[in-house]
């Protein structure tokens, strides 16, 4: 009877043994599993962020870059036309210098 005791209480032993090293290896699957999918999502928040940016590139920065280049051209050449209206046989009676007196530099309409 003694020994049935010694065994049952090594095989109760031995199945916790079990039951632990069950769950600790469970435990670092799953850390690994968890690791695994942070780093897939970092990944493709990455990834998404590219798109973004890539996009925002085509659609936005590179159109208002043009826009912005056009309008430089156009303010250079109404400059160079403005500072050639003193040369101008008309000015006395140019409608243009009479609009650009009314609204001095800065003042918004």
């Amino acid at each position: 009877m003694l020994a049935i005791d010694i065994t049952a209480i090594i095989l109760a032993s031995l199945g916790m043994i079990g039951g632990w090293i069950t769950w600790w290896l469970d435990r670092r699957k799953r850390k690994q599993e968890t690791a695994g999918l942070k780093a897939d999502n970092l990944q493709k928040e990455m990834n998404l962020s590219k798109d973004y940016v890539s996009e925002w590139r085509t659609y936005i920065a590179e159109p208002l870059q043009q826009e912005c280049s056009s309008l430089r051209q156009e303010v250079t050449a109404l400059r160079h036309a403005i500072q050639r209206i003193d040369s101008c046989s008309h000015r006395d009676s140019c409608p243009v210098i009479g609009e650009l007196r009314k609204h001095p530099e800065g003042d918004e309409r």
